[in-house]
Protein backbone atom coordinates (compact mmCIF):
# COMPACT_ATOMS: atom_id res chain seq x y z
CA UNK A 1 0.00 0.00 0.00
CA UNK A 2 3.08 1.94 0.67
CA UNK A 3 3.75 2.22 -3.06
CA UNK A 4 0.16 2.16 -4.39
CA UNK A 5 0.15 6.88 -4.53
CA UNK A 6 3.81 7.08 -6.36
CA UNK A 7 3.13 4.29 -8.92
CA UNK A 8 -0.55 5.85 -9.41
CA UNK A 9 1.01 9.27 -9.98
CA UNK A 10 4.05 8.09 -12.37
CA UNK A 11 1.14 6.27 -14.15
CA UNK A 12 -1.15 9.44 -14.01
CA UNK A 13 1.90 11.68 -15.18
CA UNK A 14 2.81 9.20 -18.45
CA UNK A 15 -0.38 8.72 -19.55
CA UNK A 16 -0.85 12.21 -19.27
CA UNK A 17 1.95 13.19 -21.92
CA UNK A 18 1.30 10.42 -23.84
CA UNK A 19 -2.27 11.68 -24.09
CA UNK A 20 -1.67 14.70 -24.59
CA UNK A 21 0.68 14.06 -27.80
CA UNK A 22 -0.90 10.65 -29.61
CA UNK A 23 -3.57 11.27 -31.90
CA UNK A 24 -7.40 11.54 -30.10
CA UNK A 25 -9.32 10.23 -32.80
CA UNK A 26 -9.01 9.14 -36.47
CA UNK A 27 -11.47 10.75 -38.93
CA UNK A 28 -11.53 9.73 -42.45
CA UNK A 29 -13.73 11.61 -44.68
CA UNK A 30 -14.82 11.03 -48.10
CA UNK A 31 -13.06 7.59 -48.15
CA UNK A 32 -10.01 10.05 -49.44
CA UNK A 33 -9.01 12.35 -46.65
CA UNK A 34 -7.85 10.96 -43.39
CA UNK A 35 -7.36 13.49 -39.62
CA UNK A 36 -5.35 12.15 -36.70
CA UNK A 37 -5.32 15.13 -34.42
CA UNK A 38 -3.61 15.39 -31.07
CA UNK A 39 -4.49 17.33 -28.26
CA UNK A 40 -1.15 19.37 -29.01
CA UNK A 41 -1.91 19.92 -32.48
CA UNK A 42 -5.65 20.48 -32.09
CA UNK A 43 -4.52 23.78 -29.78
CA UNK A 44 -1.75 25.01 -32.21
CA UNK A 45 -4.58 24.40 -35.20
CA UNK A 46 -6.90 26.59 -33.39
CA UNK A 47 -4.11 29.08 -32.61
CA UNK A 48 -3.00 28.87 -36.42
CA UNK A 49 -6.48 29.02 -37.85
CA UNK A 50 -7.25 32.74 -35.39
CA UNK A 51 -9.25 30.93 -33.49
CA UNK A 52 -7.01 32.41 -30.40
CA UNK A 53 -9.74 32.27 -27.78
CA UNK A 54 -11.03 28.60 -28.22
CA UNK A 55 -7.25 27.19 -28.50
CA UNK A 56 -6.43 29.34 -24.73
CA UNK A 57 -9.65 27.68 -23.55
CA UNK A 58 -8.36 24.20 -25.17
CA UNK A 59 -5.50 24.57 -23.72
CA UNK A 60 -6.03 26.05 -20.40
CA UNK A 61 -8.61 23.81 -19.17
CA UNK A 62 -6.75 20.35 -21.42
CA UNK A 63 -3.29 20.91 -20.91
CA UNK A 64 -2.26 24.01 -18.19
CA UNK A 65 -4.84 22.88 -15.48
CA UNK A 66 -4.13 19.04 -15.13
CA UNK A 67 -0.30 19.67 -15.68
CA UNK A 68 -0.74 22.12 -12.49
CA UNK A 69 -2.80 19.75 -10.74
CA UNK A 70 0.00 16.58 -11.07
CA UNK A 71 2.85 18.95 -10.46
CA UNK A 72 0.81 19.54 -6.88
CA UNK A 73 0.11 15.93 -6.54
CA UNK A 74 3.50 15.12 -6.98
CA UNK A 75 4.42 18.44 -4.41
CA UNK A 76 1.41 16.87 -1.59
CA UNK A 77 2.90 13.11 -2.30
CA UNK A 78 6.34 13.76 -1.79
CA UNK A 79 6.64 16.84 0.26
CA UNK A 80 6.38 14.67 3.82
CA UNK A 81 3.59 14.95 6.43
CA UNK A 82 1.27 18.56 6.40
CA UNK A 83 1.78 18.91 3.09
CA UNK A 84 -1.51 17.83 1.45
CA UNK A 85 -2.63 20.75 3.27
CA UNK A 86 -1.03 23.29 1.21
CA UNK A 87 -3.06 21.51 -1.84
CA UNK A 88 -5.94 24.21 -2.78
CA UNK A 89 -9.55 22.76 -2.72
CA UNK A 90 -10.34 23.56 -6.26
CA UNK A 91 -7.77 21.23 -7.04
CA UNK A 92 -10.33 18.49 -7.16
CA UNK A 93 -12.55 20.22 -9.25
CA UNK A 94 -10.17 20.05 -11.77
CA UNK A 95 -10.94 16.22 -12.55
CA UNK A 96 -14.15 17.22 -13.96
CA UNK A 97 -12.81 19.65 -16.70
CA UNK A 98 -10.10 17.24 -17.58
CA UNK A 99 -13.00 14.60 -18.05
CA UNK A 100 -15.08 16.83 -20.13
CA UNK A 101 -12.61 16.59 -23.24
CA UNK A 102 -13.22 12.82 -22.87
CA UNK A 103 -16.63 13.27 -23.42
CA UNK A 104 -16.40 16.23 -26.14
CA UNK A 105 -14.07 13.49 -27.98
CA UNK A 106 -15.97 10.78 -27.53
CA UNK A 107 -19.39 13.36 -29.04
CA UNK A 108 -17.49 14.21 -32.19
CA UNK A 109 -16.73 10.47 -32.83
CA UNK A 110 -20.31 9.72 -32.32
CA UNK A 111 -21.68 12.78 -34.79
CA UNK A 112 -19.14 11.86 -37.50
CA UNK A 113 -20.29 8.43 -37.22
CA UNK A 114 -24.32 8.73 -37.23
CA UNK A 115 -23.63 11.97 -39.68
CA UNK A 116 -22.41 9.12 -42.61
CA UNK A 117 -20.08 12.11 -43.76
CA UNK A 118 -17.03 10.64 -41.63
CA UNK A 119 -16.04 7.54 -40.26
CA UNK A 120 -14.27 8.55 -37.06
CA UNK A 121 -12.65 5.97 -34.42
CA UNK A 122 -10.92 6.42 -30.85
CA UNK A 123 -7.55 6.51 -30.80
CA UNK A 124 -4.52 5.78 -28.25
CA UNK A 125 -4.28 9.41 -26.81
CA UNK A 126 -7.60 8.94 -25.80
CA UNK A 127 -7.54 5.91 -23.78
CA UNK A 128 -4.11 7.43 -22.28
CA UNK A 129 -5.96 10.97 -21.88
CA UNK A 130 -9.34 8.78 -20.10
CA UNK A 131 -6.77 6.96 -18.08
CA UNK A 132 -4.84 9.58 -16.98
CA UNK A 133 -7.54 11.56 -15.76
CA UNK A 134 -9.14 8.66 -13.64
CA UNK A 135 -5.45 7.64 -12.16
CA UNK A 136 -5.27 11.48 -11.45
CA UNK A 137 -8.46 11.78 -9.53
CA UNK A 138 -7.45 8.23 -7.80
CA UNK A 139 -4.23 9.36 -6.58
CA UNK A 140 -5.71 13.16 -5.23
CA UNK A 141 -8.43 10.78 -3.28
CA UNK A 142 -5.39 9.10 -1.69
CA UNK A 143 -3.54 11.94 -1.11
CA UNK A 144 -6.71 13.71 0.57
CA UNK A 145 -6.88 10.46 2.50
CA UNK A 146 -3.20 11.11 3.90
Amino acid sequence: MRYLLPVLLFAATLCFALGIVLPLLRVDRLLVFTEEPSLVGLVFGLWTAGDWLLALLVGLFSIALPTLKLGLLHVAAYAGDGAHRSVPRWLAALSNWSMLDVVLVALVIFAAKTSGLAAAAAQPGLWFFAASVVLTATAAALVRHR
